[in-house]
């Protein structure tokens, strides 16, 4: 119930005035086709990739913070499966085919290696890329999010329910029925011009509907099945964790508990709540660009000079 509530806030406020990213269909040989959301930054900068969370897509997560990203870094976010524009999921939802499907982004745009950051729902799926493909991750940002969800007999409990809603929505769309639960079209509409802000929660619901219901409620059940402590503490990239203090989903006692397995993780508090990525963006975003900053400079990625916010550079003091 409070991740809806938390989907609701989002959908009712206004976001920060900032214009939403552009973005393309990329098709995955053998996987299928998604939507990446890009900014370039300057020539020669990383690229950090960034995964999303739950119903979210790689726009509506992350579009405060891709230009104030953008400035130093080369900017991908990706539509995981069963989310925004992406190939459906429904039941087959799986936490490994996301992080297989954006190192095959990484491999159709000719990205070699990057950072991974990962929020909520978009944590695990970031540390199984950083598992999974171990070559192409050069560091490790997470934010709002844990090495496991079902710890506590009652989350457990939750989390294994979450099938009977699979079941029902599936039984509810196989009756004769003139509505289904079914998503928005996914299509290559990204903004037309009457949807700037103050009109941008309108396009912060209409990536919402596009949301698949089954890949959602399957989303859910598997981040309760997700568990990475037994192999997270080897991780061995630059890491750091963003800490949403106020967060009622995710507790910051568990998200710390994820930044002390990590060897050497660095811990940036952000004073917010789960959906701190959008709705508390001008406390969220400074601590973002502090992790990612840490992380590239530990990854050994030399310093760049800043594009200015019109996306020139800045000029030389």
């Amino acid at each position: 119930m409070r991740t809806l509530l938390n989907l609701f806030e989002l959908a009712r406020s206004r976001p920060p005035e900032v214009d939403v990213p552009s973005g393309r269909f990329v098709d995955l040989p053998g996987r299928g086709r998604t939507f990446v959301w890009q900014r370039q930054g300057p020539p020669g900068a990383p690229t950090v990739l960034l995964i999303h969370g739950l119903v979210a897509s790689g726009g509506l997560n992350w579009f405060p913070v891709i230009p104030e990203l953008a400035r130093e870094f080369n900017v991908l976010a990706v539509d995981l499966r069963g989310h925004g524009r992406s190939m459906r999921a429904g039941t087959a939802f799986r936490l490994s085919d996301c992080a297989d499907d954006v190192a095959a982004v990484a491999d159709v745009l000719g990205v070699e290696r990057f950072i991974v950051v990962g929020y909520s729902l978009g944590g695990p799926v970031a540390q199984l890329v950083w598992h999974r493909h171990r070559d192409r991750v050069a560091g490790l940002v997470l934010c709002a999010t844990s090495r496991n969800f079902g710890g506590t007999p009652p989350e457990r409990m939750f989390f294994a329910g979450l099938l009977g809603g699979i079941l029902g929505v599936q039984a509810f769309n196989a009756l004769p029925l003139p509505w289904k639960v079914r998503p928005a079209e996914a299509d290559d509409r990204v903004r037309p011009e009457e949807d700037r802000d103050p009109l941008i929660a309108r396009w912060a619901v209409d990536e919402l509907r596009r949301t698949d219901v089954l890949s959602a409620i399957s989303a859910m059940a598997m981040m309760g099945r997700f568990t990475s402590h037994e192999w997270v503490g080897s991780v061995d990239v630059p890491a750091a964790v963003v800490v949403t203090t106020r967060d009622h989903l995710v507790s910051s006692a568990r998200q710390l508990k994820l930044a002390r397995a990590i060897q050497g993780a660095t811990v940036h508090p952000v004073a917010a709540g789960h959906a701190a990525c959008v709705i508390g963006a001008e406390r969220f975003i400074p601590a973002l660009l502090d992790a990612v900053r840490s992380v590239a400079g530990r990854a050994g990625f030399r310093s760049f000079e800043p594009l200015s916010p019109d996306g020139q550079d800045e000029p030389a003091a």
